[in-house]
């Protein structure tokens, strides 16, 4: 039996997880999880779960769910994600909150030496080397979720680090891949949120519309596997069947592949070395799909692609501003108080601005955060 913690259980990585739970309920339970702002999906998972331990992004929503559930203890903040994080119980933590906000926990958690199946890609992009450093220190295995560093991951095993060529990230292009940049001028937010292959929270169905997204994980990429950032490409693949694939210097590709379901790399991270059925999985057809597609990556059309990897080169606290002005960025276009391009221009400004900083600690990277977000809304004023 696997303990676990969830940070962020109402969000799409967090209730397929819980439906993870719910098939293998002799494999796993559920003891601690966090929820932000959707109450009523809360209390069908506490009344369902019954976990023993709940924090929430606001005190008034404590107060109200104490009273519906007298036996469970609640906390609340961003210190309650951390309470969650290392719950005593809890012998791993599936991290699938958005935003900067899973890097202390997941510090934390490391530290408390929980098995970490990590999907908020913020946590390696803005401090990857304390995070891997950390990692390593505590002897913590930090397991991938996301579906392409998943398929890495698993195309991976029994390999050598030495005998890598190269890591390819495949991408589905998100909502406006067929759209010239021409006429991303006046594209509307449920346009955007309107993906052609997953089922994602809003914020990650915009990083994939940008692009943002696969630089992200490019930069998490290189944190989770070593690997330098030329020896890292991206490949343009609509169908979201090839996950993501590793080439190496003997001319051999070895692919993961699977039909875009994102419980099957959750259940991997959560059984890691084994593998269990996933009934509810729908098979893969290559028959049925008959054809695969594949472009060239054209970093002019997504420039946020190529503001990652030109961060993640720099390194130091570029990735943190990176990071923290795409947030601030993705907000202000949620609520239509920019269009979709200036999500880019106001990046690129943020990273133009910013003097690096090398090998920062956490109190440097949440400075820089803090000053990157006030300055994206400056420019909103």
């Amino acid at each position: 039996m696997k303990y676990i913690s969830l940070l962020g259980a109402t969000g799409s990585i967090g209730t397929q997880t819980l439906d993870i739970i719910k098939e293998h309920p002799t494999e796993f339970a559920l003891v601690a999880m966090s929820v932000g702002h959707n109450i009523n999906l809360a209390k069908k998972i506490i009344a369902e779960f019954q976990p023993e331990f709940v924090s929430v992004a606001n005190k008034s929503d404590l107060q109200l769910l104490t009273l519906d559930f007298p036996n469970i203890k609640f906390t609340y903040g961003n210190e309650g994600l951390t309470e969650v994080a290392t719950y005593h119980t809890a012998t791993t933590l599936v991290n699938a909150v958005i935003g900067s906000v899973g890097l202390q926990p997941t510090l934390q958690a490391i530290e408390a030496r929980k098995t970490i199946c990590i999907a908020n890609k913020e946590t390696l992009v803005t401090a990857g080397h304390l995070v891997m450093s950390a990692a390593k220190k505590y002897g913590v295995d930090l397991l991938p979720v996301d579906s392409e560093h998943s398929a890495i991951y698993q195309a991976l095993q029994g390999e050598r680090e030495k005998n890598i060529e190269k890591l390819i990230l495949t991408a589905s292009g998100g909502s406006f891949r067929d759209r010239t940049r021409k006429d991303l001028e006046n594209v509307t937010v449920s346009e955007a949120l309107n993906h052609p292959n997953w089922s994602m929270g809003a914020k990650i169905t915009i990083d994939s519309a940008t692009m943002m997204n696969k630089g992200l994980e490019v930069i998490e990429a290189h944190w989770l596997f070593s690997v330098g950032y030329e020896k890292i490409d991206v490949l343009l693949h609509k169908e979201s069947i090839i996950h993501s694939m590793v080439e190496f210097h003997d001319s051999s590709v070895i692919a993961q592949l699977g039909t875009p379901d994102m419980r099957v790399p959750i259940q991997y991270a959560l059984t890691y070395p084994d593998r269990m059925p996933l009934k509810t999985a729908k098979k893969l057809n290559l028959a049925e799909i008959g054809q695969l597609h594949f472009s060239k990556m054209d970093f002019k059309r997504y420039r946020c692609l190529e503001f990652a990897y030109e961060a993640g080169q720099a390194g130091g606290t570029m990735p943190t501003v990176l990071n923290a002005a795409n947030e601030a960025a993705v907000q202000a276009f949620l609520e239509g108080k920019i269009t979709f391009l200036q999500i880019e221009d106001m990046i690129e400004k943020s990273l133009a601005r910013h003097d690096c900083i090398e090998s920062p600690n956490l109190t440097v990277i949440n400075e820089v955060d803090e000053e990157t977000r006030a300055f994206v809304n400056s420019l909103l004023n």
